[in-house]
């Protein structure tokens, strides 16, 4: 009985055991999402060639501070940022889109105060146009779609780079008018130029206006930076219902990339 006894005890003590171990990690993956870094997936093409869909990213909550957009059930009456932190120009951030109300991953080109346009396709920041490299040819899409592009390194005036593609420098958002960013707020683009709902563009607006020409990001909705991929996969090259596909659709040499 008595090893029966210490037996029984033993067991409840290695479950018991089990589940703080559980309830640990729990914990410290909650405080590390919340305070630390959040996992994103890229749901469609507008920051390609940076970003693909498919990409997951991880989300550096800490870059920018804490708001009440940043930190989950955080309510509503919370305003302004917590450690707050002034992002730089050419960032990739995740934020909540002021309008919709949904998460959205756009590049930082527009700092408060400056004066934004697109002309002929070209970006200009206070008058000036900002360098862009031609590198090549880009061939966009899959699943026996494909669309040709021209890929360009764009120079920032702090020097940053990183590479945008363009179908052409006629479309709907490569002549706009010239757009002040307000203080206290930020003027978003997408990689893709031509394909990219973002401070150019005219956004449906679920209440007030019909539709709103150029809109900026306030600085209480940054979420945080984008700082790496961690997963990448081509869901035009396998569905959900294809598990025999999805070796060959993970795109094993996206992982771990730094985003710049």
């Amino acid at each position: 009985m008595k090893g029966t006894s210490v037996a029984t005890v033993r067991k409840e003590e290695s479950a018991w055991d089990v589940i703080k171990t559980v309830v640990y990690a729990l914990l410290i993956a909650l405080v590390i999402r919340t305070l630390a870094f959040e996992p994103f997936n890229i749901p469609s093409g507008s920051m390609t060639p940076t970003l693909l869909t498919g990409d997951y990213v991880f989300v550096s909550k800490y870059s920018y501070g804490y708001s009440r957009y940043s930190l989950p059930f955080a309510p509503d009456f919370l305003h302004g940022r917590i450690f707050g932190r002034k992002p730089e120009r050419g960032d990739v951030a995740v934020f909540i889109n002021p309008h919709t109300g949904e998460d959205y991953i756009k590049r930082i080109v527009g700092l408060p105060g400056d004066h934004i346009q697109v002309i002929n396709g070209i970006l200009n920041i206070n008058g000036k146009p900002v360098e862009r490299i031609k590198m090549g040819d880009y061939v966009q899409g899959g699943g026996g779609s494909y669309r040709a592009a021209t890929l360009y390194n764009e120079v920032l005036p702090n020097g940053r780079r990183h590479e945008i593609i363009e179908n052409s420098d006629n479309g709907p958002s490569d002549n706009t008018p010239e757009f002040t960013v307000p203080p206290n707020h930020f003027f978003m683009m997408g990689d893709n130029r031509d394909d990219s709902l973002d401070s150019r563009t005219t956004l449906m607006l679920s209440n007030g206006p019909a539709a709103q020409l150029g809109w900026y990001v306030p600085a209480e909705n940054l979420v945080g930076r984008a700082e790496f991929i961690f997963f990448s996969h081509d869901p035009a090259a396998a569905g959900w219902l294809e598990p025999w596909k999805w070796p060959s659709a993970v795109r094993f040499g996206r992982f771990f990339m730094a985003i710049h």
